[in-house]
């Protein structure tokens, strides 16, 4: 047999099984049928899933209703551009702007309390990642996204975007705060 010259049976897939090969097919479909259900246990039972809801938007309507929750509930403005801190009360819609190279505004939430947090992009797509609980969302244009948080330690979260979205990228950072 060489694997330069073409097999002398061409007929390969009649030739019986060896047991010991038949024994790691068995094991292997075994296994699959395994995963395939801890897949479902994970999404129903596990903690790390997020259970997002989609809805479809413009960047005026979102923009619209980001700048209202802003303008209400704005407690100081940090950084050279002037963010502002939005801190809205627990139990609120929460929203937060991902566009080129910046996460808009900064947050500031209560520790074991609710928010229902709304995100979107006005450009490219952009990742969502949270750290350092590594919460990690696909964030697209014309879609809005939200999450229902509950944060249950205080701290200081770095929002950084995990999605490539040009040669700044690596500046698109955002900050959350749990106080």
């Amino acid at each position: 047999m060489s694997a330069i010259l073409p097999p002398a049976d061409r007929l390969w897939w009649k030739h019986p099984l060896d047991r010991v090969e038949g024994a790691w097919i068995v094991i292997a479909l075994i296994w699959c049928l395994i995963m395939f259900a801890m897949m479902v246990g994970w999404h129903v039972w596990g903690k790390q899933n997020l259970s997002t809801e989609t809805y479809r938007t413009t960047p005026e309507q979102f923009t619209a209703k980001a700048q209202a929750v802003a303008d209400k509930y704005t407690v100081r403005t940090e950084t050279d551009g002037k963010t502002p801190v939005v801190a809205p009360p627990p139990g609120s819609d929460v929203y937060m702007i991902a566009r080129l190279w910046s996460f808009w505004p900064i947050l500031e939430l209560q520790k074991d309390k609710t928010y229902r947090l709304h995100l979107t992009s006005m450009d490219y797509n952009h990742g969502f990642s949270l750290q350092p609980a590594n919460i990690n969302n696909q964030i697209v244009p014309g879609y809005e996204h939200v999450v229902t948080v509950t944060p249950n330690r205080a701290g200081t979260y770095s929002v950084v975007c995990n999605e490539y979205c040009g040669i700044n990228h690596h500046t698109m950072v955002g900050r959350i705060y749990v106080k």
